[in-house]
């Protein structure tokens, strides 16, 4: 019953376009046309059912090639089809003759948009990465310019912090040439790729690391982080690899609208990795708010509040965005929502930029390293501190001279051995 046979359609379609593939319009479950509706003249045996709609002459396109007798193998011409309605297409192939059932499709599809090669749903993040790269180099030049006023105050913490900076300026512009060069030559450059990729696993590895070691006191409450500095690395570099191979799946290659089985298993150890992170620096912040408190160091107590703070923020925010994301996906199979997509992405490069930056104004370098510095001596942490026992020190002084006065009224001492009696005592005190 077949007029044609071997016959396999390309199909070009608008995904808005979707209801006018088939025999919908017509009542019928079917795809490819039946004897009774082509008696009709609605379709032709052998092909696939599509409604023509004349008012919308740029609805779904088609185009056939036929393999021709006992051939195992057909080649499409090269086509050129113009598009001339913006949304979001998708390449189908088809075919309605039961002996093409193990049929497999070998080539390359070349998309090609008014601006360049980008697809539409990820323009606008090359434009992002530009304006991003412009955020890091400024946030540099602050840095740079109070490092260097204040280098002789500058801490192990500061290096740190530098290195943060230099990795995300790097990582915008990498991903900013990468954008660009596949925009203007419809290639993505392996060697770019993988910089670009390779740069944002390190970063987000050693910000997440700064996070968890600013958060241990490390460099305000203890020197170092003593034994616990082989797990941090573990976590770290565990992460990394983890990080490495999901921005490896993502962007190295073909871009592909349709999310694999693969990538849910490259996922999953990220998201279970960035948990651990986000539980040992909350548990680690509480720990740190404790000694604080102990220590009465006012100063440093209230730099770590605010740290909380802005970190318990970014965390519900965070959730907050996981929960848009689920229902933007669930919500948008075919991504009919294309138009807004690359702001998923730029939101979490955008907090982790926010996060930084109120890093570098808590604990950025200044005149008065002492504010957020290790310090030995209790005491002496900040000026607050130090006025608060200064002032019991000298109630005790004063209670000892009492006490010495009253025992040795008969043998009065000279004023210079009551002084140094004080000064031992108020020192002794602070100790």
């Amino acid at each position: 019953m077949q007029q044609r046979t071997g016959l396999v359609e390309a199909l070009i379609v608008d995904v808005r376009d979707r209801e006018r593939i088939g025999g919908a319009y017509l009542n019928s479950s079917m795809i490819c046309c039946t004897p009774d509706l082509s008696k009709d003249g609605y379709c032709k045996v052998g092909e696939v059912i599509i409604h023509q709609d004349h008012n919308n002459p740029d609805g779904p396109k088609r185009v056939q090639t036929f393999f021709e007798a006992k051939n195992e193998e057909a080649k499409m011409e090269l086509h050129t089809v113009e598009i001339n309605r913006t949304g979001m297409y998708y390449l189908y192939f088809m075919f309605c003759d039961p002996e093409l059932k193990d049929l497999s499709v070998s080539g390359t599809t070349v998309w090609k948009n008014p601006e360049g090669y980008l697809p539409g749903k990820i323009t606008p993040l090359m434009t992002f990465f530009g304006l991003m790269s412009w955020a890091y180099l400024v946030l540099g030049l602050v840095w740079f310019l109070q490092f260097v006023k204040h280098w002789k105050d500058v801490i192990k913490l500061h290096y740190q912090i530098t290195a943060v900076i230099g990795l995300g300026m790097c990582e915008m512009a990498f991903w900013y040439f990468e954008y660009a060069n596949f925009n203007s030559t419809g290639y993505r450059p392996m060697g770019v790729t993988l910089w670009a990729v390779t740069f944002s696993a390190v970063k987000k590895t050693v910000s997440r690391m700064l996070l968890l070691v600013v958060s241990m006191g490390y460099g305000v409450v203890k020197p170092t982080l003593g034994s616990i500095t082989p797990k941090v690395l573990v976590l770290g570099i565990a992460y990394l690899v983890a990080s490495e191979a999901l921005e490896l799946y993502e962007h190295l290659g073909n871009i592909n609208d349709f999310a694999g089985r693969a990538r849910i298993f490259l996922v999953l150890p990220v998201a279970l990795l960035d948990a651990c992170f986000i539980l040992w620096i909350f548990s680690s912040l509480s720990q740190t708010l404790e000694k604080l408190q102990i220590r009465r160091s006012v100063a440093k107590l209230g730099l770590y509040r605010k740290f909380t703070n802005c970190l318990a923020v970014s965390v519900l925010l965070s959730i907050a965005w996981i929960g848009y994301e689920l229902y933007y996906n669930a919500n948008d199979p075919l991504s009919e929502l294309w138009r807004s997509a690359w702001i998923i992405p730029a939101f979490w490069i955008l907090l982790a930029y926010i996060l930084l930056v109120v890093i570098c104004v808590l604990w950025g370098p200044s005149n008065n390293p002492t504010r957020y510095a290790f310090s030995e001596e209790p005491g002496n942490d900040i000026e607050e501190e130090s006025v608060l026992l200064a002032s019991r020190g000298v109630m005790v002084a004063s209670e000892v001279a009492t006490k010495l006065e009253r025992k040795d009224r008969k043998l009065p001492l000279p004023a210079e051995h009551h002084v140094f009696s004080i000064g031992e005592a108020v020192e002794d005190k602070r100790e």
